[in-house]
């Protein structure tokens, strides 16, 4: 039964709903020139991202990623989702994801 919900909640998360990913991190701002709000640091972050990002972070937990390849879909995912703001007016903006303190990912 427990499989079946997890299942129920992986799909969704995927085609629909997306997931809810918080973090305590340094996040890394690039290219030079961005502004002094934007220079690394370590920051609490909560984002509810895409539907599209949430397959990828499942699909590559389901095909035994390592940890580093998920450890990539994760920090793209906050990027676009927090940093880009879904690609409006920032969309070049490069994201380092380091020092991860903690990590939670909600359906």
């Amino acid at each position: 039964m427990a499989t079946q919900v997890r299942a129920q909640a992986r799909q969704r998360a995927a085609s629909s709903a997306g997931l809810v990913i918080s973090c305590r991190a340094h996040f890394g701002l690039g290219p030079e020139g961005t502004s002094t709000s934007d220079a690394g640091r370590v920051r609490d972050i909560s984002v509810a991202v895409s539907p599209s990002h949430a397959a990828a972070i499942i699909a590559a937990q389901e095909d035994g990623a390592t940890e580093s390849d998920l450890h990539d879909a994760v920090a793209e995912a906050i990027a676009d989702a927090y940093f880009r703001q879904g690609g409006g007016g920032r969309a070049g903006l490069e994201v380092k994801f380091a020092d991860v303190e903690w990590l939670k990912i909600r359906f």
